[in-house]
């Protein structure tokens, strides 16, 4: 059996978790709010996996064209939810049409960029992708339910 459909089952299932998560704020102005230590915001941290995702996902193995602003993505403030939600609808979809398309060649050759510096196969690369979701995801968690307590 190939990697692909299990990340494909969690990268839908914790980017719907994403979409939970933004929707739980008691109100839009805390998914920005800066708390304590924490130096992301949830709307930073939700806005940033997204475009991870459609970069790392969708533009380099699916050539979908889209064009990533990593330093906007944290620097973007106060975005809609709405606009947060759309983003990750259009991330799941972007990730839901490109994996089905990779071949076991695809995964088991060299990611197309090297993202640390050195080569590593794109199903490494993919596994990353679900761990960095993960670890952001529960970021985010921690961080509405801290707001959620100021």
């Amino acid at each position: 059996m190939s990697i692909i459909e299990p990340l494909s089952k969690i990268y839908d299932r914790d980017l719907a978790k994403l979409r939970e998560e933004v929707e739980m704020y008691p109100n839009e102005a805390d998914l920005w709010m800066k708390h304590g230590d924490l130096s992301n915001s949830g709307g930073t941290l939700a806005i940033h996996l997204c475009g991870s995702f459609r970069h790392f996902v969708g533009a380099v193995l699916g050539n979908s064209g889209y064009v990533r602003d990593r330093d906007a993505e944290f620097a973007m403030r106060d975005v809609p939810r709405s606009e947060i939600f759309a983003a990750i609808d259009e991330t799941r979809q972007v990730v839901a049409a490109t994996l089905p398309q990779l071949t076991a060649d695809d995964l088991e050759g060299n990611y197309p960029i090297e993202v640390f510096g050195h080569p590593m196969t794109t199903e490494y690369f993919l596994i990353h992708l679900a761990t960095h979701l993960s670890y952001h995801l529960g970021q985010i968690n921690y961080h509405r339910r801290t707001v959620s307590l100021a």
